[in-house]
């Protein structure tokens, strides 16, 4: 004798749609979560400590820059970083002091403070460059004391 057996369909209730609704907000909050952690983790920080102050400052700071005249160009070549300082007239320019802060635009991870040596046509340092965009924060003081500060972007592409 064979018995047959009928399952009846089972009910999709209440307690089901709760499920999904949960997991489906839990998967949300937690992607949520996680990018806001990742975006906090790696901004730089702080980058002026009164901006009032630098408001005030920026015009004084702006006009004494531009009365030098200067232009930056930035190159990379293998594993050599190039920086490239003019003139009005295109001469190039020695500095009385250079510092440089090489990274990318989005996290400080692969910052390097490269030293860079003038080589009389312009400034060159080693850095090891991965392809992609980087900037070059810049600080230059002219003989006279004047700093002249500038980001300067470097596209570096992929060797051939």
């Amino acid at each position: 004798m064979t018995s047959e057996t009928t399952k009846a369909p089972r009910e999709f209730t209440g307690r089901h749609m709760l499920a999904i609704c949960v997991g489906a907000f839990g998967i949300i909050i937690a992607v949520n979560v996680t990018m806001a952690v990742k975006a906090v983790s790696t901004f730089p920080g702080l980058e002026v400590r009164n901006s009032y102050v630098a408001s005030q400052e920026f015009d004084i700071r702006r006009a004494a820059q531009e009365a030098l005249g200067w232009s930056v160009y930035a190159s990379a070549e293998g594993d050599i970083v190039r920086l490239e300082i003019s003139d009005r007239t295109g001469a190039p320019v020695e500095v009385a002091s250079l510092s440089a802060t090489l990274g990318r635009a989005t996290h400080v991870q692969d910052d390097q403070r490269p030293d860079f040596i003038f080589d009389g046509a312009g400034y060159v340092a080693p850095a090891d460059l991965a392809p992609g965009n980087w900037n070059i924060r810049m600080v230059a003081q002219a003989d006279d004391g004047t700093e002249f500060r500038q980001r300067v972007i470097l596209h570096v592409k992929r060797p051939k």
